[in-house]
């Protein structure tokens, strides 16, 4: 948890500190450090560490280049580690001095870990503590990161998927820091409740199954057959856990990225020894579901969505009430997306110890705001942003209707990538840069 006490009711988050690290070829690299409070809205009270990342290239060290922060995709999700000079960050460098952010919780910012419930008195207080890692958090400690490394200079920010969420909460409550703003698959519907958001997100989820078993017709059968092999409760994961009918279906997250289809084929057509489940099959359905590097990202699933109202375990209950072909018991069995139904930390040993706190965050009703449309329909920071088709994550009806509220927003819509488009393609984000530049 790494919570520490302030010094004193005046206490301040302290300097960045700066130590270089090993470079990685064409790259240099420096670590910093800093204290932020863990609740804004006591910046005299307890603090964390947050860490970020610092990339540059090398023929380029000594230049006064501006910053590019960046912010990953999750919730729960910590910055990629740069090892070698490729991809999007191969191309940002040349033009940006890059800042990449473990967002609080996550990485080497405080991560919230299997252990983290165990250092608190009650579920009640794990709960509130938890409260304190959405997007409005992440964008103050960005502020002060910009106020001590950037001296005040307003930045440029890329964010992926969930990091595009944090960018409109940034545009909403500290626009003064943003340059311009690059974001990836990640503009969010500004008063979609959680409902509003699965509804369209199950229905994506159908579209997605019928598409992959187009591509992989066998694939049906092979999943059924896998389904009635752990249907009885009697298939253990390696960690312990029993693999569960709806474990089963979660490894349909990846359908939406641009390996997805092809990497669940791969697993289910190797799936069985005999008349048994492989033990190469069972243990990378373990790593493909579980969450034990990344419990926010469960945790905080349905409390991305949450302003003023409670989430109540959505995606579960928009699932059954309207999706039963979804459901682990439909004859034939369909794979899943990201939703985090009250299941996964009943079945899951390492995000049992959350539960009681996560009954706590789906009933709390006075979430704060995320964003702010009247200052987003008064917005003057240019944005450019891909917005993905057919993207099952994010949905596109709900991104436009934003950017269309949003001025100063150029929507590039394309189909020709999935969700994680920028990983997959550095053109992505050279074709931003270029909207964002107005050379394009």
């Amino acid at each position: 948890m790494q919570v520490k006490a302030a010094r004193g009711a005046c206490a301040r988050p302290a300097t960045v500190k700066g130590v270089d690290s090993p470079p990685v070829p064409g790259l240099l690299l420096r670590d910093h450090h800093t204290e932020v409070p863990l609740d804004h809205a006591d910046p005299g009270g307890p603090t964390i560490s947050v860490y970020a990342r610092e990339v540059r290239a090398v023929e380029r060290a000594a230049d006064d280049l501006p910053w590019l922060l960046f912010l990953q995709g999750g919730p729960g999700g910590k910055a990629p580690r740069p090892t070698d000079r490729s991809g999007w960050l191969g191309e940002a460098v040349k033009d940006y001095r890059v800042l990449l952010l473990d967002q609080r919780g996550t990485g080497r910012s405080s991560p919230v870990t299997e252990r983290t419930p165990g250092r608190f008195a009650d579920d009640r207080a794990l709960a509130r503590y938890l409260t304190l890692f959405r997007a409005d958090s992440i964008v103050a400690d960005a502020e002060i990161l910009r106020a001590r490394l950037g001296g005040g200079r307003p930045w440029t920010t890329l964010g992926q998927s969930y990091g595009g969420f944090c960018t409109f909460t940034y545009l909403s409550s500290a626009p003064q820091g943003l340059e311009r703003c690059l974001v990836t698959g990640g503009i969010p519907g500004l008063e979609a409740s959680a409902e509003d958001v699965y509804r369209r997100t199950w229905a994506r989820v159908l579209d997605k199954n019928a598409e992959h078993f187009r591509r992989y017709p066998a694939d049906r059968s092979l999943l059924n057959r896998a389904r009635d092999a752990v249907a009885g409760g009697r298939v253990l994961l390696p960690g312990g856990d029993v693999l569960t009918v709806a474990r089963l279906q979660a490894l349909g997250i990846v359908l939406g990225m641009s390996y997805g289809s092809a990497q669940v084929h791969y697993l289910l057509e190797e799936a069985f020894d005999g008349d048994e489940l492989a033990p190469a099959f069972l243990a990378e359905v373990e790593q493909q579901t579980g969450h034990a590097s990344n419990p926010l990202y469960a945790v905080l699933q349905e409390a991305c969505y949450c302003s003023g109202t409670a989430s109540r375990w959505a995606a579960q209950r928009v699932r059954e009430a309207e999706f039963p072909e979804a459901s682990p018991d439909a004859t034939d069995l369909l794979l899943t997306g990201e939703m985090k139904e009250s299941w996964v930390f009943r079945d899951e040993a390492r995000l049992a110890p959350f539960a009681g706190a996560m009954e706590l965050l789906h009933a709390k009703e006075d979430w704060p705001a995320l964003y702010d449309p009247g200052r987003l329909a008064r917005n003057e920071v240019p944005v450019a942003a891909a917005v993905y088709h057919d993207d099952l994550y994010v949905d596109a009806g709900l991104s436009l209707a934003t950017a269309r509220a949003t001025p100063g927003v150029r929507a590039w819509v394309t189909n020709e990538y999935e969700h994680d488009g920028v990983r997959a393609d550095a053109r992505v984000f050279s074709r931003l840069r270029d909207l964002a530049t107005g050379r394009a």
